[in-house]
């Protein structure tokens, strides 16, 4: 199989051959680089799991750098080590970055800084190359899929170029030796394709302190314009054309017109904003927030909609769930893997009627919605950011060789959420 990137017989670098694997008792802790399309210059997802990764692992003792393309004013500051790769906008998405390949300082770091793993998080140009680096040189590649690509092109006008991207992927997970996907059901994809053997659960986590039912600000809701007896419903995310915006616009645009007591409620921001306000004048826009202040939002909407169909694992409706409020979400393994027992209610893809049904079962109804969001709220007890962290450690040391020691045991081996999501998630692959 080819790579999609080249790189010139005489540009190879001399990157160091990793060391002989040592016996099944080593319990050394590895060097990684991590290679990510967006490290940390807009928040998204996948962004944040990565961040919590990376602290995780230097507090087990792993050396961590990464390496991304950057902005002169990110979102956040990054964990860890971060090294700027070189990188351009892309044409109509100015908010996000395409890296362009590893050129010969990138390189020099990284054969100074001598991994022993490359994890590549996005098949960019930057990531495709890593990989290429990494099995030149004899080490060991792990991939984590952290959003359907695939499936961005039919959101910009483009949907003649899915076979190509979907090729394109399938190289890059088939040239990775172990591949880290965030649900069962995407693991489940991947064994149909012949890489069972390769395929590795990272789940996610969600901090239960920021996203509570107890942030509910009824004065903030108020301030914002949402009026005693109106019913928030939340797009909750990046104002980004993949994240079914039209959609929501759409559904929420019959609710009003049926006399429903319907408050759009927006809570975020990006390049499609003045779109949404033009196209749903009812709506409230809170804008980008962070903290208490983004906990406080979510937990001041009555329900979530999340209507879109490129999430490969859905953060924000586990927020929304800790944050005590039902869903209503696209039927895709993502919402159906959060929302199984009663945490919301799904729909088919394209079934504008069957989502409009549930919003209006809701929409009506306090008490279904009250016992909805106490249920989802309990069920996001089982989703803990160290453990799906240590879920990574854990295929780290197998793809080395190595295996952890007997202290080494889950972080989440002592929370009340039964049973411990690393192991129900590990017996689901």
């Amino acid at each position: 199989m080819k790579p999609q990137v080249e790189i010139a017989p005489e540009e190879r670098p001399s990157l160091p051959r990793p060391l002989p694997p040592r016996a099944p008792a080593s319990s050394r802790r590895p060097r990684v680089a991590l290679f990510s399309g967006n490290y940390n210059y807009v928040r998204d997802g996948a962004n944040q799991a990565l961040n919590r990764l990376v602290g995780y692992l230097e507090r087990r003792g792993c050396t961590v750098r990464v390496y991304s393309p950057t902005a002169p004013a990110p979102a956040f500051a990054p964990e860890g080590t971060l090294i700027s790769v070189p990188s351009v906008r892309i044409p109509g998405r100015g908010d996000y970055r395409l890296g362009l390949g590893l050129p010969r300082r990138i390189r020099a770091n990284l054969a100074e800084f001598a991994p022993e793993i490359v994890h590549v998080s996005a098949p960019d140009w930057t990531g495709t190359a890593a990989q290429r680096l990494a099995r030149q040189a004899g080490i060991p590649v792990v991939s984590s899929l952290h959003t359907r690509f695939e499936t961005y092109a039919a959101f910009y006008g483009a949907g003649l170029v899915r076979p190509a991207m979907e090729r394109h992927l399938a190289r890059f997970y088939r040239n990775s030796d172990r591949i880290l996907v965030p649900t069962p059901a995407i693991a489940a994809e991947f064994a149909e394709a012949g890489l069972a053997g390769r395929t590795r659960l990272w789940g996610r986590g969600v901090d239960r302190t920021q996203f509570t039912p107890h942030a509910r600000d009824l004065g903030w809701r108020r301030a914002m314009g949402v009026a005693e007896g109106e019913v928030a419903v939340l797009h909750f995310g990046r104002l980004v054309r993949e994240k079914g915006l039209a959609a929501f616009v759409a559904l929420c645009r019959r609710l009003i017109a049926e006399g429903l007591p319907v408050r759009p409620l927006i809570v975020g921001d990006g390049p499609e904003r003045a779109w949404l306000e033009q196209k749903l004048p009812q709506a409230r826009f809170a804008g980008h927030l962070m903290g208490a202040e983004l906990g406080r939002a979510v937990a001041s909407a009555d329900l979530f909609l999340n209507p879109s169909t490129t999430e490969a694992f859905g953060n924000v409706t586990l927020e929304a769930m800790a944050s005590g409020l039902p869903t209503v979400c696209v039927d895709m393994p993502s919402g159906r893997n959060l929302l199984e027992g009663g945490s919301g209610l799904l729909y088919a893809p394209g079934d504008e009627e069957g989502a409009l049904d549930g919003l209006r079962l809701l929409v009506s109804d306090s008490r279904r919605r009250a016992r909805m969001g106490a249920f989802a709220r309990e069920a996001s007890k089982a989703y803990d950011w160290d453990a799906a962290s240590h879920q990574v450690l854990a295929c780290y040391m197998d793809v080395l060789g190595r295996s952890l020691s007997p202290a080494d045991t889950c972080p989440a081996a002592a929370c009340s959420a039964e049973p411990c999501p690393a192991e129900a998630l590990s017996r689901a692959a």
